[in-house]
């Protein structure tokens, strides 16, 4: 596979010293946003020898990257067209603190999107969809894996396994098909109940009648503090941080213009599009319409001692997760497709934190801080990696809530298109024209 020895990932000082940007000439690589896809982007670019400059309004893992369930997903591979959410979407929509909630002035601009997500969930597109999801995310945990490594952040990583919950025989029966599809791609797990289920999580209300412990399952110690170590890594690298919001973007075939709020403006031969839930926007400015919408996810994050979770719980029935950080607890999940533009609504923290109180009948909720953050989400549940419609600028963003679990992969896919390599990986299903 080209581009993975040694030689390409790491640069030399020499390589770094007389890097475009240095000499007066713009940036080499400029990537626009600095949460975790954008930092997976610069560490790859960074150690095979490229100037890279991040630029972000707030800082490196400020925004949605830090607050996210910690995640790495890598078993996750059901689109959530296919995960039962179209079956779902009456009763949910009808609780407006529920897991899916839409707040009705929202709907007439969201409703293309939901079309688009609709026709996803067809089966004609199960087996394309599935595909495409599980081969990213075998090739997103090696390359984690490789990172976490040779960044020196491997002691961060948590490989306790996850517990997925259920209340009823039937709430169980219906997760099935999803367990087999899992199943044909070689992912582990078993169905659990009474004293196994009890001893993979003590102190669990007796409305659970089974569960499925997923022991490949893995966690980071805090998501904002392992983005942060990353990043240190890049810098060392010599990749560099830009304080400042951009308005806009220009390209032509000689690079790339991105144009600051504070009035000035910035050269870069190549440019990665990584901004997240704002990142359409960006894209819109080069021509292509991406139907990106806004998965508004919230949490709360409990000190450490609110209650002994062994391992990430996840109630799938009302979208939400129990993780335990080094930080602390953290409560959090369901969807609220919104926008970005709404303020937070964080009665929908609070409705979760009151089903984890019950659901955890020893779980002290006092002393949480609530927090709200944007899933960049497209109707396939796929992001968009891919050559923008422009010349020298590429597209890294879309991955809804798997931003944590596919950003090391990310990084390399972009790494390989930025360099003109082979992915090993097939880029179709990424593409933004498949829209």
């Amino acid at each position: 596979m080209q581009g993975n020895s040694e030689e390409g990932r790491r640069p030399s000082s020499a390589l770094r010293a007389s890097s475009p940007c240095e000499r007066g000439e713009g940036e080499d690589i400029a990537i626009i946003g600095g949460g975790i896809i954008g930092i997976c982007a610069a560490v790859h670019l960074a150690e095979a020898g490229r100037g890279v400059t991040i630029f972000d309004r707030t800082g490196i893992c400020e925004e949605t990257s830090s607050g996210n369930a910690a995640a790495f997903a890598f078993s996750d591979v059901l689109p959530l067209a296919h995960k039962g959410m179209i079956r779902q979407l009456p009763k949910w929509l009808a609780d407006p603190l529920g897991p899916l909630a839409i707040p009705p002035a929202y709907l007439p601009k969201l409703l293309p999107w939901l079309i688009r997500f609709w026709r996803a969930g067809a089966a004609k597109h199960y087996e394309a969809s599935l595909a495409a999801q599980a081969g990213m995310m075998k090739l997103a945990e090696a390359e984690w894996m490789g990172l976490l490594d040779r960044s020196g952040t491997r002691p961060m990583l948590r490989e306790d396994g996850s517990l997925e919950l259920y209340e009823s025989e039937a709430e169980f029966r219906a997760s099935l098909s999803g367990w087999s599809a899992r199943e044909r791609f070689g992912i582990g797990f078993r169905h659990v109940e009474g004293e196994e289920m009890a001893a993979l999580q003590p102190g669990l209300a007796p409305r659970f009648v089974k569960g499925t412990f997923v022991p490949s399952w893995k966690t980071v110690a805090d998501p904002k503090l392992l983005g942060k170590a990353v990043w240190a890594y890049a810098e060392k690298l010599g990749a560099r941080f830009v304080h400042a919001r951009v308005e806009r973007i220009e390209a032509g075939t000689n690079g790339a213009t991105i144009m600051l709020a504070d009035g000035t403006a910035r050269k870069a031969k190549r440019l990665v599009i990584a901004a997240g839930a704002w990142s359409h926007l960006l894209a819109k400015d080069l021509g292509d319409r991406i139907p990106l919408e806004t998965e508004r996810g919230y949490n709360t994050t409990l000190p450490v001692s609110a209650f002994d979770v062994k391992r990430q719980l996840i109630f799938s029935g009302h979208g939400f997760v129990i993780t335990r950080l080094e930080t602390g607890l953290r409560v959090g999940g369901a969807v609220e497709l919104g926008g970005i533009e709404r303020p937070p609504n964080f009665q929908r923290s609070k409705a979760m934190l009151e089903k984890a109180k019950r659901f955890l009948p020893g779980l002290d909720p006092s002393g949480g801080r609530e927090w709200m953050g944007f899933r960049p989400s497209l109707p396939d549940s796929l992001p968009v990696i891919s050559r923008a419609r422009a010349p020298n600028v590429f597209y890294a963003f879309g991955h809804g809530h798997l931003g944590l679990t596919q950003a090391a992969a990310t990084g390399r896919l972009i790494r390989d298109l930025v360099l003109g390599q082979t992915p090993p990986l097939d880029l179709t299903p990424f593409r933004p024209q498949r829209f």
